[in-house]
């Protein structure tokens, strides 16, 4: 009827066949089901634990990732775990040996033409600082993680074409990597200095000025919205934003999902809700 540390167990076997023993005794220990960390079922883990097997950083990422403050932390192995290999990513996309260039880029944007991939990563990394810091700013420690995680594989995914790209795709590149930089540091201080001497920021991360997202690249040029037949969605299309009405009607009719909605028939109305949703009664 008592509970025991983890320290005090130990498992052999694995899965259904798993059995626990008490350390000190031998005593069989009955395994119960999983639940929230808790001091009065003695199934906390001391953050030192994971702090000596995977660093630090890693534990700080872990927590905030899995929870918000007002929230318990349910601690997995797994969830450490990948933690760590996100750490071990990012590194290994801020210290690609391609990268060694991106240290003499300037601070200023270079003139000269650049790539739809540049501008695409630049809107992305730019929607990343307005997002993070908002989510910071409210405690919403989880949610900043999350964005992390999108501009990091944004980053990873767009650093191979613009590393021999025109100085202007390595600029936006290099811009990308030192705001993720920043806004790993808070959670990830000694990677993120780390990663900041690599791309060449200039003293400490911690004491550089916070990024600011550029209000230009925080408007979408282009939308997604439903299309319904008969109340029911059927499709979706990407159209330009504020596209008239006339336009937006022309293309969902023309679209292959809508016209097999329609089996044949013409369509009696046909409802645009700008910027949202097109609905087509049959």
């Amino acid at each position: 009827g008592n509970w025991l540390s983890p320290d005090d167990v130990r498992i052999e076997g694995s899965e259904k066949a798993r059995q626990a023993f008490h350390v000190t005794s031998g005593d069989t220990v009955t395994i119960g089901a999983v639940e929230k960390m808790s001091k009065s079922k003695r199934n906390t883990v001391d953050p030192q634990d994971i702090i000596d097997q995977y660093g630090a950083d890693t534990a700080r990422w872990f927590m905030l990732s899995d929870s918000p403050p007002e929230r318990d932390v349910e601690w997995t192995e797994a969830g450490v775990e990948g933690a760590w290999r996100f750490a071990q990513r990012f590194w290994s996309t801020i210290a690609d040996p391609a990268n060694t260039d991106l240290g003499n880029v300037g601070a200023a944007m270079p003139e000269g033409t650049m790539s739809d991939v540049a501008t695409g990563l630049r809107k992305i990394s730019h929607k990343a600082v307005d997002t993070i810091t908002d989510a910071i700013e409210k405690f919403h420690f989880n949610r900043a993680v999350a964005h992390i995680y999108e501009l990091s594989n944004a980053i990873r995914k767009a650093a191979p074409d613009l590393r021999g790209g025109g100085p202007a795709d390595q600029w936006a590149l290099r811009e990308a990597m030192g705001f993720a930089t920043q806004l790993i540091a808070p959670m990830m201080p000694h990677l993120a200095e780390t990663c900041w001497q690599h791309i060449g920021g200039q003293g400490l991360v911690i004491q550089a000025p916070w990024p600011k997202a550029d209000p230009a690249l925080l408007v979408e040029d282009s939308i997604t919205i439903a299309i319904q037949v008969n109340g029911k969605r059927r499709a979706e299309m990407d159209i330009a934003k504020d596209l008239p009405n006339d336009e937006v009607e022309t293309l969902a009719l023309s679209q292959d999902r809508i016209i097999e909605a329609m089996d044949g028939k013409s369509p009696r109305k046909v409802i645009v809700v700008p910027n949202r949703i097109v609905n087509i009664v049959v």
